[in-house]
């Protein structure tokens, strides 16, 4: 052991300090080198769009709070007409939290599919966890309004085309997030099951499925509240719901704004009871509480 301890090389303890600090300059080097970059490309970005845009954003940004201070003032000088309009647009409204639901639904149970599929350990066929991996970036990186968008093109306007266009972007998103719960899952009990002959399906469905239940059904929640603001914003390209009464509202101007002031209140009212509801089920769900 003496031998051994003394052919061993010695550093002193200032020389490891020096050679600390020293790295800790690197990186703070890299770190300000990385930060000045970005800074300089978002500057040249910036100028760019705002060389490109019809009016200077700058010389823009004093009238901001002029259409939220006129669509305020015109409601409140209307608001005898607001419960009026609130019940006009309810029907809208509820075709907005539809979409979300159906699309939030069939997004999920691909999903729980996709994930068994992209998940080593549980996958059936291990060579292709890849391509099923790659399949769900694919399905996350393609934003909902472009899906819209081809399919209104295709079969014209309605809600059909932000179920599909939500569900598919839900499905990618819900999947990944999926399987990493499931590479968490103990895969005790789906060897049990697969030593007395279960298929495939059996064991996921027995073995895995009551185990990551809970977080998936949370997570789920969690993409509903997403896909109804997804839904709203849809409506302003022809998909339906009550985006596509808040983009008539707004397009008429002064004189229709009570109007868009009652979608607004419908909406923020909506997201802010499905955020509470769905954040209480989440915590019973995962915690037990």
């Amino acid at each position: 052991m003496t031998d051994l301890a003394a052919s061993l090389p010695r550093t002193s303890v200032p020389s490891v300090r020096t050679d600390y600090l020293a790295l800790v300059r690197r990186r703070r080097l890299y770190s300000t080198a990385l930060i000045a970059l970005f800074v300089a490309l978002l500057a040249a970005g910036f100028g760019v769009a705002d060389s490109r845009n019809a009016g200077g954003f700058l010389d823009g940004l004093s009238q901001v709070l002029d259409f939220p201070a006129e669509l305020v003032s015109e409601a409140i000088a209307k608001g005898s007409a607001l419960p009026a309009n609130l019940l006009r647009y309810l029907p809208a409204l509820l075709e907005t939290i539809n979409i979300a639901a159906a699309s939030t639904l069939v997004g999920a149970l691909l999903a729980v599919l996709l994930s068994l599929l992209s998940t080593r350990g549980l996958a059936p066929f291990p060579r292709l966890v890849p391509l099923f991996r790659r399949v769900m970036d694919v399905m996350r990186a393609l934003p909902e309004i472009v899906i819209a968008l081809v399919l209104i093109f295709i079969v014209g306007g309605g809600p059909v085309p932000a179920m599909v266009a939500i569900a598919f972007h839900t499905a990618g998103a819900l999947g990944k997030l999926f399987s990493e719960v499931n590479e968490n899952a103990d895969l005790k009990p789906v060897e049990g099951l697969a030593s007395v002959g279960a298929s495939w399906p059996q064991r996921m469905w027995l073995g895995v499925i009551p185990q990551v239940a809970p977080n998936f059904l949370s997570y789920a929640l969690l993409r509903f509240e997403i896909n109804v603001r997804a839904s709203a914003i849809l409506g302003f390209v022809g998909a339906g719901g009550i985006g596509a009464d808040l983009r008539v509202a707004m397009s008429w101007g002064p004189g229709r704004y009570d109007a868009a002031a009652a979608i607004f209140l419908l909406l923020f009212v909506t997201i802010v009871v499905l955020d509470q509801m769905s954040d209480r089920l989440r915590r019973r769900l995962v915690q037990g509480a």
